[in-house]
């Protein structure tokens, strides 16, 4: 795995707004915003996609969202709705190889997926 943006701001090495950390999770606000809110939410161990998690990555799926979900009920828009979003790989939309998770909130969501 390359050495990513998302690397570089868990390390402090560039600076980003971070929002919540705790000891497996780093979430920090998009610089190029889709939404009011957009926070991506890192593993501070590294995957490059969701493709390269197995069973082993259980625990660290489930807190990425995790973390998503206490931030939402934190800033006070969980009852409201957001929407959490892992692209993977080109195709998917990913462009940072480097496994995250998108929170989404602040304005109603288009194209409803359920």
């Amino acid at each position: 795995m390359s050495d990513t943006i998302f690397d570089k701001i868990i390390r402090r090495e560039l600076p980003a707004d971070i929002v919540y950390e705790d000891d497996d999770v780093l979430a920090f606000r998009d610089i190029h915003p889709q939404a009011p809110v957009h926070v991506l939410f890192v593993p501070k161990t590294p995957r490059a996609t969701l493709n390269d998690c197995g069973p082993a990555d259980a625990a660290l799926l489930g807190k990425l969202l995790l973390a998503a979900v206490a931030y939402a009920k934190r800033e006070g828009f969980a009852e409201q709705g957001y929407r959490c979003v892992i692209n993977c790989n080109r195709g998917g939309g990913q462009t940072v190889f480097y496994l995250h998770v998108h929170l989404l909130a602040g304005r109603q969501m288009p194209e409803r997926m359920s």
